[in-house]
Order: C-alpha cells, then sequence, then structure tokens
C-alpha cells in the first residue's frame, strides 16, 4: 500500500510579508500546496508561484469557514495540514505531522499546539498558551464549518490525538497591525449575531470588564509582563467595540 500523501493549505489575501517564511517551513516535505486567495493587490501571487502551481481566486468573501471549504475543493492530498501564512512549522511539528500521515490511523483528526507571539514577543499565559487547535486531517473525513469568522474543524465524532512540537504564530507586529488585523474579526463578530443576539451599553461595559480580568488575572496575563497587560487591555477594548457595535445597529434600526 503507499504512503498517503499531504498537502499544505492556506487561504490568504495580502500576505506578501509572512508567506515566505511559511511556505519555507513545509515546501521540503509536502506533497502539495494550496493557496486561495481572496484578492490579494501585494505580491502574494508571485511568492506562492514559486512553491506551487496550485493558486487559486475566489472574490466572492463568504467567510473563512467557507473559504476554507472551497480551498479544500482543490486539494488532492489524502491528509490536509491548515495553515495561516503567518504561521510557520517547527521542526518537531514536522515530524510528528509526517509520522501521524504515515501511521494513517483510521477515524482520527490531529491537532497542533499553536505559541502565538504578539509585539515581538511569544505569549506563554494571557489564554493564549496552549493553545490546542485541529489542523490536520483525511481530506474525506471532515471539513471546516460555516462561520464567518473564528472557524472550527468539524470532529464529527472522531477520535482527536495531539501532535509534538508547536505552531508558531507570528500574530501581531505592531498595533497598527493588531487594529487592522481585528477590524474585520470584529465586524464579522456583529455581522453574525446582528437580529439574534441583544445587546447594550451595560452589556458592552460589562462584556469588556470581564474579558480583561480573565485574560490578565484568571489566565495569568500578569506573568507575561508588560505585553500582557497591553492584551489584556486590547482585548477589553475590542470586547466593548463589538458589543457596542452591535447594540448601535439595533438602535439604528429603531429610527
Amino acid at each position: 500500500m503507499s504512503k498517503p500523501t499531504l498537502a499544505v493549505a492556506l487561504i490568504v489575501k495580502n500576505e506578501e510579508k509572512h508567506l515566505q517564511a511559511c511556505l519555507d517551513t513545509v515546501k521540503d516535505w509536502a506533497d502539495e500546496i494550496v493557496l486561495l486567495d481572496s484578492g490579494s493587490t501585494d505580491r502574494t501571487e508571485e511568492i506562492a508561484r514559486q512553491y506551487t502551481d496550485k493558486f487559486y481566486t475566489n472574490l466572492e468573501w463568504p467567510g473563512f469557514g467557507k473559504q476554507r471549504q472551497l480551498a479544500q475543493q482543490y486539494v488532492t492530498a489524502d491528509y490536509v495540514l491548515w495553515l495561516d501564512a503567518d504561521e510557520q512549522v517547527t521542526p518537531e511539528l514536522k515530524e510528528s505531522i509526517l509520522r501521524a500521515v504515515e501511521n494513517d490511523e483510521p477515524n482520527t483528526l490531529y491537532k497542533v499546539n499553536r505559541l502565538s507571539a504578539a509585539f515581538g514577543k511569544f505569549i506563554y499565559h494571557s489564554g493564549w498558551s496552549p493553545d490546542w487547535i485541529v489542523r490536520l486531517y483525511r481530506t474525506s473525513y471532515t471539513h471546516y464549518n460555516d462561520a464567518l469568522v473564528h472557524e472550527k474543524v468539524e470532529d464529527k465524532g472522531f477520535a482527536i490525538k495531539k501532535l509534538d512540537g508547536r505552531l508558531h504564530h507570528y500574530t501581531y507586529e505592531h498595533l497598527h497591525h493588531y487594529i487592522n488585523k481585528t477590524t474585520g474579526y470584529l465586524k464579522a463578530w456583529t455581522d453574525e449575531r446582528e437580529g439574534r443576539k441583544k445587546s447594550g451599553l451595560s452589556t458592552a461595559i460589562i462584556h469588556a470588564l470581564a474579558s480583561f480580568l480573565k485574560m490578565y488575572i484568571l489566565k495569568r496575563g500578569f506573568l507575561d509582563g508588560k505585553h500582557g497587560f497591553i492584551l489584556a487591555w486590547l482585548s477589553m477594548h475590542s470586547t466593548f467595540v463589538k458589543y457596542i457595535d452591535l447594540y448601535l445597529r439595533e438602535q439604528a434600526k429603531k429610527q
């Protein structure tokens, strides 16, 4: 019996700054690299085509979950490993992935431990680590859900095993990067809940304060030093923004 094949898949847009470093960590051992672009205006396609000819475009953005579903349709390998352009596979994780694919255990999905860096520092607390997420599976088993944002792989009752090693995630380089990156997520969160979830000023304040306390105190963000405080404060601000946006939309409909 031939060894199962492995694809690495990404959905991308304007990732010229990160894409090369990401693909360099998988180019020598992935059987297939598939990228689905949503309208890049930078050198993303040029960089991607140095690694693969399987570069596709979908300009009608359906949300993160459905975009990943569409990308998976272009995968021909037996297994798919999902990455984001700002992530890098460590050597230990690579070996663990290859063992999992070679062993090919039936009815099994695999999750990786993602370690994220923000503003130049890896964050080991603040609710950010450990961060186990399903990223590797047989394409015939499952796919991502339909969520507009914060999409997840549907486990469908399969066994889920942990892989050794870490996936490095370089999430926020600087404050403006954080603002640009989170703006779309916040809008998608509100879009998904508009008309189905109620909000108000007090609701926004309570959720925002709870977000700070959870991240900084309960999740021990204080152990991440100044970065932990900054991230907890930014989380509080983002939480307030999304709940108050929901409230303001409700009020606008009443006028």
